[in-house]
């Protein structure tokens, strides 16, 4: 039996673009050798040693210097043809993070050209006529909306654009999505702060969650309140400015004259600013205020006491998205949307009212 032998590196790149190739990634014909160069993060040696070995293979053809190779791929090899999908991020930060990063690094091994959005909605202020200007201005045949307000979806609902929600508020509309079920394990949460003896139990939601009316997560909480008969009211859901400062004046309120012994927050981010909030205030989870965080964050776990918080996870939701653009590349209308199963980590930051 022969013995096998590591592919040199422009084999392997080159077994990378035959994959694109047959996945439909390009069409007519290949890009630049620089612009690979970039793609690929390899050498241009690695690149021209790579694309001579697809022109041996027949799978491209030369066409002279200074002009892109020509794709001679045979069509019975072709599968479904590559798409250009664009995700809009909900914030900033959100353009590094891994979900956003691990869905960009799928859809391209599935043969898509995949980009960021020059702007967040935070950045537009989920303003839809932003948005609007965004989407004219931006080469792509499907979208991937994060996190998306009603009036984002909606209007996006609405248009002849392919578009996929990732989490957000898309109840009740004609578009495709998929998010974790989160609700049972807050309801797990809220059960066990009424069980420890708290009353004065407040959520931190963004402003698209509040407004124009509670989302279905927020709703759920105060409906969970008056299950265990407390009557719920602005107290549990407060207003504030979705900004740092808003954020820190809404926590002053709270705390200035009936201060909730429990507080619920959505997004590790604002989690970690009410943290630094109540420290300053010399209050300390679990032994003066109950927290609970509705999103996971691998710091939670190195935390003593581990955070409690909802854990879900994301690989179901990262195989519907290449799903969905798998099928729309196919030309099938999908607008399914799918919820995943969440679950409520107890941890340590969740005990009686002192």
């Amino acid at each position: 039996m022969s013995e096998g032998r590591f592919l040199h590196i422009h084999e392997q790149v080159a077994a990378h673009l035959r994959t694109q190739l047959q996945n439909g990634r390009w069409t007519e014909t290949m890009p630049g050798r620089n612009q690979l160069v970039k793609m690929l993060e390899v050498s241009g040696k690695t690149v021209d040693l790579a694309l001579h070995q697809l022109e041996s293979e027949g799978l491209l053809q030369a066409q002279g210097a200074g002009r892109r190779r020509k794709i001679t791929l045979p069509k019975g090899e072709v599968g479904h043809p590559a798409m250009r999908v664009c995700i809009l991020c909900y914030e900033r930060p959100d353009f590094g993070r891994k979900y956003e990063m691990e869905l960009k690094f799928r859809l391209e091994d599935a043969g898509h050209e995949v980009s960021f959005a020059q702007k967040s909605l935070c950045e537009m202020g989920m303003k839809v006529d932003r948005v609007e200007q965004l989407v004219k201005t931006t080469s792509a045949d499907a979208w991937i909306v994060c996190s998306g307000s009603k009036d984002i979806l909606k209007w996006f609902s609405e248009q002849k654009i392919q578009v996929f929600a990732l989490f957000g508020r898309r109840e009740g509309l004609p578009i495709a999505g998929a998010s974790p079920r989160k609700i049972p394990a807050m309801h797990q949460a809220v059960d066990e702060m009424v069980s420890q003896g708290h009353q004065r139990i407040v959520m931190m939601a963004r402003e698209e969650r509040r407004h124009p009316y509670p989302a279905d997560y927020e709703q759920a909480f105060l409906d969970r309140l008056s299950h265990h008969g407390i009557e719920p009211g602005s107290y549990n859901l407060p207003d504030w400015m979705d900004s740092r400062a808003g954020f820190h004046e809404c926590l002053k309120r709270l705390f200035k004259l009936t201060p909730p012994t429990a507080i619920l927050v959505c997004e590790p981010q604002l989690f970690m600013a009410t943290m630094q909030h109540i420290g300053k205030l010399g209050i300390h989870a679990p032994g003066q205020i109950s927290l609970f965080v509705d999103d996971p964050e691998p710091a939670f776990l190195w935390c003593d006491p581990v955070i409690s918080h909802t854990d879900w996870d994301s690989q179901p939701i990262m195989r519907r998205v290449v799903q969905w653009v798998r099928h729309i590349a196919q030309g099938r209308e999908d607008i399914q949307q799918r919820s995943y199963s969440a679950r409520f980590v107890r941890g340590g930051t969740i005990g009686p009212v002192r």
